[in-house]
């Protein structure tokens, strides 16, 4: 007689989330589509429960709390991420229904080509640097790294009680914070904001231990939940994701000009790009064509509009944008 096998455990008060990362072109730059005192004082993405009984699909549940909550239609999405670590849904646990139980979350990531306008209660777009403030580079490296983050994340290296803990954190702070003559990797950008919530520099790492605050002054707007988590995660697949897909030009209008593109591309590595080279880049991919058409200027040269070349994902040499960092 074989041994009996223990009961598989049954889940308690445990709901599948709908959370949505959209990104959108506002004035030439990538926005992010938040809400403000919807179920929480803190800005929050838009979220909601998925029910089964009146969502057939997912994605058919995050299009409707989407539009619901912004009054926004979502245009094409993907998954991105499941989320489902233990804690993190207390603070929504009232729009869940879930108090007291477990929320797992499927995030997904939508781009748009124009930040519409939005009819939801507190939605608005907003900058992820709003969220994020060291990851914008555009003029240079932020002050704030070396001289708020730098001390203060090393000095928590330096709490680790082991000399190998220690030599970890470190590691972690230099190789994350392109310290010490490192070179900045734009795609770290969950990276960099899980390490500053394990250093309890960023205020929902108080908030999530019910502890007094020890986050920095300048370390950006706190989100709802771990909404911060997710939208580094979504900032990191879109950044690493343009080098091999040109999902760039679904930020863009029909047609643009060459310096739009590169602002937005810009916009999302967080940093200026060297100018010829990535036109030289652009010409290598064959990503674009000229219209014949010029844009017209106050007080300067005509810029020539350019449209996006679909057939050029399958037929030529790139698939992905060449980003040549401004040395």
């Amino acid at each position: 007689m074989s041994p009996s096998r223990p009961p598989l455990p049954v889940s308690k008060g445990l709901v599948v989330g709908l959370n949505a990362v959209i990104f959108a072109s506002e004035e030439g730059e990538p926005r992010v589509l938040v809400t403000q005192g919807l179920a929480t004082p803190e800005a929050a993405l838009p979220f909601g429960p998925f029910d089964p009984e009146a969502h057939r699909t997912f994605e058919i549940g995050l299009r409707e709390w989407v539009r619901g909550q912004t009054g926004f239609e979502l245009g094409y999405v993907e998954q991105l991420y499941t989320f489902g670590d233990r804690g993190r849904e207390a603070p929504l646990a009232a729009l869940t229904g879930a108090a007291g139980g477990r929320v797992i979350s499927l995030g997904y990531l939508g781009l748009a080509r124009e930040a519409r306008e939005l009819s939801g209660l507190g939605a608005r777009w907003a900058s992820w640097n709003e969220f994020f403030p060291w990851e914008d580079h555009r003029h240079g490296r932020p002050p704030l790294i070396d001289e708020l983050l730098a001390p203060a994340l090393r000095s928590w290296a330096d709490e680790a009680g082991a000399p190998g803990g220690r030599a970890a954190r470190l590691e972690r702070v230099r190789t994350n914070f392109a310290l010490d003559g490192l070179v900045w990797n734009e795609e770290r950008a969950l990276d960099r904001y899980e390490l500053l919530y394990e250093a309890g520099l960023v205020a929902e790492a108080a908030r999530d231990q019910g502890e007094p605050s020890r986050a920095r002054t300048g370390t950006g707007q706190i989100m709802a939940s771990d909404h911060r988590r997710i939208l580094a995660t979504a900032i990191s697949r879109l950044r690493g994701k343009v080098k091999y897909r040109p999902v760039v030009f679904e930020l863009m209008g029909e047609t643009f000009t060459l310096s739009e593109l590169q602002r937005m591309v810009e916009g999302i590595a967080g940093f200026a790009l060297h100018k010829q080279n990535f036109r030289r880049a652009l010409d290598r991919a064959g990503f674009v064509e000229g219209t014949g058409r010029f844009e017209a200027r106050t007080g300067g040269r005509p810029a020539e509009l350019y449209r996006f070349r679909k057939e050029a994902v399958s037929a030529g040499p790139a698939l992905g944008l060449a980003i040549p960092r401004l040395k």
